[in-house]
């Protein structure tokens, strides 16, 4: 199973404190609140997939990262179990970051979003109104429109939502080997996002999921990019 695979970027070992439906990975220095970046795993997935996603080596990776780095990683349980349920894992994304917000080791003025394949569709709303505090937003191999059979929600249109986003920074990393039923939304969001502050790692020869398919240096520095990036917005 490939979401059993190790995160392609070596990353220290770092035990999680765990909440309810969400996991913190806390950097080694908290003499002062500490920015932090919240993993939304993609989906949907049945409630019945085991481990859930907080436990797949790929997401705790990037938590693991972020607290490397000095930020605090936090990775949450979403509960998106069908195309139907957008809506609740969209409030359980946004009750994750009340509570990463409320936590006296954050820093409640400077967090990140960073979206993962079917959670690229959750942007929408932080593309239409970014509350001050939300300094980036970043996505993945993003599944940025509806597949077909899916509901057509217009609350979840990350394409035409950008058009709102105003100065808030983007980071797309973007794989030239992507799914074709995902490509032709990520092309059409970057067209859309022309006036949008949208900055793009490019992975040409990158899968959907290149961070724990494809283990070699380039998906690597694209990762080591993305941080970069992520982590200067939080400054």
């Amino acid at each position: 199973m490939d979401f059993l695979k190790p995160f392609v970027l070596p990353v220290e070992a770092r035990t999680p404190e765990r909440h309810e439906f969400l996991d913190l990975y806390l950097p080694d220095d908290l003499a002062a609140p500490r920015p932090a970046i919240l993993v939304v795993p993609g989906g949907p997935l049945p409630a019945e997939v085991r481990p859930i996603q907080t436990d797949w080596p790929v997401f705790q990776g990037y938590a693991r990262l972020a607290a490397a780095r000095g930020a605090i990683g936090a990775v949450v349980d979403h509960r998106l179990y069908s195309p139907a349920e957008y809506a609740t894992g969209a409030a359980n994304v946004e009750a994750a970051l009340e509570t990463l917000r409320s936590d006296p080791r954050v820093d409640e003025n400077r967090l990140a979003l960073w979206f993962y394949s079917g959670s690229g569709l959750f942007a929408a709303d932080w593309f239409r109104e970014p509350p001050s505090w939300l300094r980036v937003v970043a996505m993945s191999y993003p599944v940025l429109a509806p597949l077909p059979g899916w509901p057509a929600d217009p609350r979840f249109d990350p394409i035409t939502a950008v058009a709102d986003a105003g100065d808030l920074p983007i980071v797309l990393t973007r794989v030239g080997q992507e799914n074709p039923a995902f490509a032709g939304a990520v092309e059409a969001f970057v067209a859309a996002a022309a006036k949008a502050n949208l900055e793009i790692v490019d992975l040409p020869d990158g899968h959907h999921s290149f961070d724990m398919k494809d283990d070699n240096d380039t998906s690597r520095a694209a990762i080591e990019r993305a941080i970069g990036l992520v982590l200067s917005h939080l400054a």
